[in-house]
């Protein structure tokens, strides 16, 4: 339907409506629109698109096609460009400090651009990890009519007649280092497990929040599952143009479909599947620009009676394309509502409600990826939290997957991810030991890296089950094994993290969620008098600049004060 508005009272007449807009109207001209579409209100969409990496590179030619379903809807799109990170690429090296911060930079920079452009509502487009809460962010903190789009996950690729994903790659690199397979084979498994475009097809953290955005409600029901080369993906493109423009119309906002019950919803759906680990930092970010108070303790409060319902890799047997020909998110959450596990009465983007929309599906019994509710994987979520002595702020662990919960052992510390890297490349790690990897935390790294080279390069040895990892850094959703982030307070923070020393005893058990550094309090007492916060090398610049501003992990790693201290929505000037 085609709606007629009335822009008096939308942002953009203070850049359309008035003879003292004249001027500004004289831009929209030169760009060939005419008075009738400089009338209509104008929708912001935003592109992630870029030629960095596969999973963004689609972004543009979706985002293109939304044009279509905006003016179909009585609106005026405007299409900007914002960056992304690529973690694939970023990993494993200094780049990957980039990662985290371009989150923030893309929510400023979305909230920039429509602020200064005037834009009345909002479709966002993104395919990698840090993209997809970044953008989610900025249309919380905008609070205009806004749908979110994910560009859709990448085919898996055929190697020795299995399906591989890039983690293969990365594992295969310590097989090589270990000496137990050729370089023949690393090479011809790199050249076949990326095939096109899309993000990565495991449920890592890209496939993880874009089930998140379906769950909380700020995309169209089943449209984020489907692979970037599917010709779906154009018709989800169209309709959420076109639908922007209803949620106009109703005047239906983000914070009114993202309430507290939507992010419990969010939660569950990510330990059902066991997602990334880093979605207990971004849902706590999401949430502090809605002015919703959550961390990491309130998330994992939800994953402890949330079952483990999909096999998807790293942890199980599938990727995104077969959820998405199993039924998709909203088939396993109408389990999940079922089984009195999900709030159905959250506003989404359609104008219903998360119940309303889950009505519409029929279960399908027939397909092997989605357990029901009622007989699950395991009982309990494939994320687990954890806190003690070592982690007073907390941890996370994916145990998806994982046969052993309990671990305890001597320390191996090392004060950065390239040394923990090079130990486990001249296999110098012992069996049985518990690897520290820190000052790799928001303010320590700064940036807070991910640690998928080191975990991988142990799998592809042959340690991944032998030994546990803990950081205050990151770990990619694309990791398994014994591994735990978001160590808190970091090192650089002053945190018991920073005063381990090799060979102290840590013992970590995921089903009682604790994790305890096995040395007296009088010795570390001891420890922290000599101890002093080490200094990075980011001196000035987006990087130190960031380590200035960043809160602690468990809140969500976030820059600024939230929606709690605002004194106006950018929609309603």
């Amino acid at each position: 339907m085609t709606h007629i508005f009335d822009k008096s009272q939308l942002p953009s007449r203070h850049v359309s409506v008035g003879p003292e807009r004249a001027p500004h109207r004289s831009y929209y001209y030169a760009m060939g629109l005419t008075e009738e579409e400089i009338a209509r209100p104008f929708v912001g969409i935003a592109s992630a698109g870029n030629d960095s990496a596969p999973c963004n590179t689609m972004l543009d030619h979706q985002a293109d096609i939304a044009r279509a379903g905006v003016e179909a809807g009585g609106g005026m799109p405007r299409r900007f460009n914002t960056i992304t990170v690529t973690d694939g690429i970023a990993m494993g090296h200094q780049g990957m400090k980039s990662s985290l911060v371009s989150r923030e930079v893309i929510a400023d920079s979305v909230e920039l651009s429509v602020r200064g452009h005037c834009y009345d509502a909002l479709v966002t487009f993104a395919g990698c990890d840090k993209s997809l809460p970044g953008m989610m962010m900025a249309m919380l903190r905008l609070n205009v009519p806004s749908i979110f789009v994910y560009g859709g996950s990448i085919l898996p690729g055929r190697y020795k007649d299995k399906d591989v994903t890039v983690v293969d790659v990365f594992e295969v690199v310590g097989k090589y280092a270990a000496g137990s397979c050729p370089l023949s084979e690393l090479e011809e498994l790199e050249k076949a497990a990326c095939p096109g475009h899309g993000a990565c097809g495991g449920q890592f953290t890209a496939n993880t929040m874009a089930c998140v955005a379906e769950a909380i409600g700020l995309s169209l029901p089943n449209s984020n599952m489907a692979p970037a080369p599917y010709t779906t993906r154009d018709q989800v493109a169209h309709a959420a143009g076109a639908q922007v423009m209803e949620l106009l119309a109703q005047k239906i906002r983000p914070r009114d479909i993202c309430t507290r019950e939507a992010f419990e919803n969010a939660a569950r759906v990510v330990a059902a599947t066991g997602g990334s680990t880093n979605a207990a930092l971004h849902l706590p970010a999401m949430a502090h620009e809605a002015g919703i108070k959550m961390d990491l303790f309130d998330v994992a409060e939800t994953f402890k009676t949330t079952p483990y319902m999909a096999d998807l890799k790293p942890g199980g047997k599938y990727v995104a394309k077969d959820m998405y020909e199993a039924g998709g998110i909203y088939m396993l959450m109408k389990s999940l509502l079922s089984e009195g596990l999900l709030h159905g009465n959250c506003m989404t983007v359609t104008g219903k409600t998360l119940g309303e929309n889950i009505d519409e599906i029929t279960w399908n019994p027939d397909q092997k990826v989605i357990y029901d509710a009622k007989s699950p994987i395991t009982p309990t979520g494939g994320v687990v939290g954890l806190r003690g002595s070592l982690a007073p702020d907390g941890a996370i662990v994916k145990v998806a997957g994982m046969a052993r919960l309990q671990f305890s052992g001597p320390a191996q510390v090392f004060d950065c991810e390239e040394d923990a890297f090079s130990a486990v490349e001249n296999r110098k790690i012992a069996e049985g030991s518990v690897i520290v990897i820190r000052y790799e935390g928001p303010k320590g790294g700064p940036g807070m890296r991910e640690m998928l080279s080191t975990t991988a390069a142990l799998y592809g040895q042959g340690m991944g089950e032998k030994v546990a990892l803990i950081t205050d850094g990151r770990f990619s959703g694309a990791t398994r094994g014994f591994c735990i982030g978001h160590v808190g307070p970091e090192a650089a923070a002053g945190g018991p993290i920073g005063l381990v020393e090799d060979g102290d005893i840590i013992s970590i058990d995921a089903e009682k969620g604790t994790i305890d550094l096995e040395v007296s309090e009088e010795i570390l007492a001891e420890r922290r008098k000599s101890w002093t916060a080490k200094t990075t090398d980011y001196g000035s610049g987006a990087l130190w600049r960031y380590a200035q501003n960043v809160g602690p992990a468990y809140k969500g790693a976030v820059t600024h004060p939230g929606a709690e201290n605002e004194s106006h929505v950018y929609a309603d000037i």
